[in-house]
């Protein structure tokens, strides 16, 4: 078993929802320890990851629980310990030497938490209770993935001066001939006392040459966040525009420095374009872009038979994917690579009595839910927002009815993201939909 760093207090983060709460709301991303092991995804070689992988050792009174024991080694105490979990299938409770973590109701979409303050040095019992959800209307008729239970959920540690989270679009400068790199990256500090980091960044085109690369120097107060931002110009981008089935990522590889020493590598890839909205109608590269959707499609168990149906798919005129829940990480990169649209959904599918708009006749209008759907909406957002396939996010996937919470969802989600549209097919002609 891998041993675990003593960790400091609890991660300060970005969200104030987030700051009351362990659960982690940002991309979807892993830290490797070399920048081949980043390249190549070779999890087994970062030192602070390991899969999480618990065994039933309870079941009854509705609930089964499993149980994994973690080790934490005390010679070392300037990280912060995540936890990924995915592949559950049911509605949890999580539980970290008998004090809960956290209360989950959504059973598919993929959740992070930062658990440093639930542990301690020496053997700690992470527990997860897999139970029936308290909001099953949610997600009626929603089957999960149909992956192996706990797949691809795993621990690693991120250091307590590190990057938190990022943004990146690589896109048409004014001629329409050039691309200018948006990376903008959030550092967080997590002691109690101002720290200097530095952070970089290359990028290769398509074909592997190298493009620009830098490095910043930030000094990040104690206890906070702030940002760095890249935005250099990529000279020949016309020749690789992304979309439509074009196969054209860059690779970027974010790293960070302290004290000359490498730290972290975290690698990413982009595609050239812009994806522009207006009256009813996408736009690339200033051009109207005709969709021909795939709807309801969502990713196999199996990879390959998941892949193989997106280039059949692709091959057969069709050019956008529209899934009713959120989807694995691999399934947004798969799309990246095939150049395939995609427009995310929340796990939000509630269409029995969707045309009750008295209050508390249907979830979208029972405001006591309001939490749990701008927490759903927001998963689905923060995970998938830096793929080069998504261009736009829907609210469900069906007419779930209408009333209070989809709107304070649509009106959260318009907050944070003012470049993508987002619809929902059952506001019906009401504000809360882009079209």
């Amino acid at each position: 078993m891998k041993k675990f760093i003593l960790l400091g207090l609890s991660l300060m983060t970005i969200l104030s929802s987030v700051a009351q709460s362990s659960r982690v709301f940002r991309s979807e991303f892993l830290t490797y320890d070399t920048r081949e092991d980043a390249t190549a995804d070779r999890r087994s070689q970062i030192a602070r990851h390991t899969v999480f992988k618990p065994t039933l050792f309870t079941e009854g009174a509705g609930q089964k629980r499993y149980l994994q024991n973690l080790e934490i080694d005390g010679t070392m105490n300037d990280y912060n310990l995540f936890l990924h979990l995915e592949n559950i299938g049911a509605a949890y409770t999580l539980l970290i030497n008998n004090e809960v973590v956290a209360e989950v109701e959504d059973p598919i979409t993929p959740a992070d938490f930062m658990v440093s303050s639930y542990l301690h040095q020496g053997l700690n019992e992470v527990i997860i209770a897999l139970r029936e959800s308290l909001t099953p209307q949610l997600q009626e008729g929603v089957k999960p993935l149909g992956a192996k239970l706990f797949d691809n959920s795993y621990f690693f540690a991120q250091r307590r001066l590190a990057v938190y989270d990022y943004s990146i679009i690589l896109e048409p400068d004014s001629t329409r001939q050039f691309a200018q790199l948006q990376l903008d990256v959030a550092v967080i500090n997590d002691f109690n006392f101002a720290e200097t980091i530095q952070v970089g960044f290359d990028i290769y085109n398509p074909k592997g040459k190298l493009m620009e690369f830098s490095v910043n120097e930030l000094e990040v107060e104690g206890r906070s966040i702030d940002t760095l931002t890249f935005h250099p110009y990529i000279y020949h981008a016309n020749e690789f525009k992304w979309g439509g089935g074009q196969r054209s990522l860059y690779s970027v590889m974010l790293y960070i420095k302290r004290n000359g020493m490498l730290w972290e590598y975290i690698p990413l890839k982009v595609g050239f374009g812009k994806t522009e909205y207006s009256n009813g109608k996408f736009y690339r590269f200033d051009k109207e872009l005709q969709l021909k959707k795939k709807a309801h499609f969502n990713a196999k168990a199996d990879r390959e038979q998941t892949r193989k149906e997106i280039e059949q798919l692709r091959q057969g005129g069709y050019n956008t994917l529209c899934p009713d829940y959120p989807q694995p990480k691999w399934f947004y990169d798969m799309c990246d690579a095939a150049g395939m649209f995609v427009i995310d959904c929340a796990n939000i599918n509630s269409p029995t009595n969707n045309d009750n708009r008295t209050v508390g006749g249907t979830p979208a209008n029972e405001p006591a839910l309001v939490d749990e759907y701008i927490e759903r909406v927001k998963a689905m957002y923060y995970r998938s927002r830096n793929h080069s396939c998504i261009i736009g996010f829907a609210l469900s996937g069906t007419n779930s009815g209408n009333g209070y919470n989809m709107y304070k969802a649509y009106e959260w989600l318009k907050s944070v993201e003012s470049r993508l549209p987002v619809f929902y097919e059952g506001a019906q002609g009401e504000w809360n939909s882009d079209k």
